[in-house]
């Protein structure tokens, strides 16, 4: 059965604040609307305090502009009730639909003008709320004076009360590293809204969190595409460093060229299809010569196709160059075939020389990987690349795999690394 979710922050913010505009408004002599306060209220609300920000500038702007053309065109419907016009209910009520719907060209040509596009909407709910709701009042100062007071007091209310916390000590000196598959990432290799919204908000305040996964970056893009991420990922089971907000790999541990060459000869000469991952002016490409796997099968096939629409890989169907370094080498076959494989690197000695991974396919069952990268490529050596870039007194990591990390994750509990990492860096007990 799906979980129910809990009932967020945001939620219990927007019920506080809505409460506080009916206490403002009983304090105000219930002068104003509070019905505008509350959805100003409403709006300012949001996951994330930059956000707040944005929409708390959109609303004032909107408000303005709408309040201005709303005075106007109040101020015209009374000169015209003011001169007794001769004419039927009918007519008049033509008349005024005329001139609102002929003054929102205007209200919306304004925010163009202004520079304010993104306020558009607001502008017109103003404008039309003052227009419609109120053409018949006899002093449109007021009402107008009151409605851009009730949206100022939302706006206030909103962004006070979403940016009011308990005081409290982050740990702004620790560097945060997790895992990815069944650490944050479910089995469907989806983020949850929860540790998206999370995440993005400590790290707006200065949380210092990457991830170090056996994924390629393009591998890691998609799913995180949400995650507003400032520090490199440990991308390659520790033989890259890469930034993804540059696009750009900032450190490399590969195989040298001359040891590259031998590793896809031995391949060659054994009739063993292989991809070499090669990285050239921060673009990823993938070597691999269809002509030599003579047992290139559909699934082989399939993953090809399927990854190489990707734009941050590029397969090209050749035999590796001879001045390439190589960041790792993969065989993709059956599991009973990757055995046998893998006893023929064992025998040559390959894993004494070269770190090799063997280890079967989540995606395509019955099928099984071997990675073979330079021996000193880890996320422990990768790691102390990253902590000379940015300093940290200390560094906590998590993970599936007891006795690697510092704090171990229970696989599948996707929530689990964003509450203990909400705890830690916010000092909380």
């Amino acid at each position: 059965m799906k979980q129910i979710p809990k009932i967020g922050l945001r939620i219990i913010k927007s019920a506080v604040a809505v409460f506080l505009c009916y206490l403002f408004n009983y304090f105000r002599g219930e002068n104003g609307i509070v019905f505008y306060s509350q959805l100003s209220v409403l709006w300012c609300i949001q996951s994330y305090i930059s956000t707040t920000k944005q929409n708390a500038n959109q609303r004032i702007a909107g408000t303005f502009i709408g309040a201005g053309f709303g005075l106007v065109v109040l101020l015209f419907f009374l000169l015209i009730r003011n001169a007794e016009l001769q004419v039927g209910d009918f007519s008049m009520y033509l008349i005024k639909g005329l001139i609102t719907s002929v003054v929102i060209i205007f209200v919306l040509y304004a925010t163009v003008i202004l520079n304010k596009k993104n306020a558009s909407y607001f502008s017109c709910v103003v404008f039309l709320s003052i227009v419609v709701i109120h053409g018949g009042d006899n002093n449109p100062f007021i009402f107008t004076l009151n409605r851009v007071i009730d949206t100022m007091v939302g706006i206030l209310i909103g962004v006070a009360v979403n940016l009011f916390h308990l005081p409290r000590k982050q740990h702004k000196e620790i560097l945060f590293i997790s895992g990815l598959d069944d650490t944050l990432l479910d089995s469907d290799y989806h983020l949850n809204d929860y540790c998206k919204v999370e995440l993005n908000r400590m790290i707006e305040e200065g949380l210092n969190f990457t991830l170090s996964t056996m994924r390629p970056p393009a591998s890691i893009i998609e799913p995180m595409a949400d995650i507003k991420l400032k520090l490199p990922v440990i991308a390659m089971n520790g033989g890259v460093l890469y930034d993804t907000q540059s696009k750009r790999y900032l450190e490399k541990i590969e195989i040298e060229k001359k040891e590259a060459i031998e590793i896809a000869k031995f391949l060659d000469e054994n009739n063993i299809l292989y991809f070499a991952n090669v990285v050239v002016d921060d673009t990823l490409l993938i070597y691999y010569n269809r002509r030599i796997g003579l047992d290139f099968d559909k699934v082989q096939t399939g993953l090809v196709n399927t990854l190489r629409k990707s734009p941050y890989r590029n397969y090209i169907n050749r035999s590796l160059p001879s001045d390439e370094n190589v960041v790792y080498f993969m065989l993709f076959y059956p599991t009973d075939s990757i055995e046998k494989i893998y006893s023929i690197l064992k025998k040559e000695q390959i894993n004494k020389f070269f770190k090799v991974l063997n280890y079967p396919s989540k995606d395509f069952p019955g099928y099984s990987y071997i990675k073979i990268f330079n021996e000193y490529a880890s996320k422990e050596n990768m790691i102390e690349l990253l902590k000379r870039r940015i300093k940290p007194e200390k560094v906590i990591t998590f993970g599936t795999i007891p006795g690697k990390y510092d704090y171990v994750v229970k696989e599948g509990d996707t929530n689990e690394v964003v509450h203990k990492m909400k705890k830690l860096f916010e000092n909380m007990h």
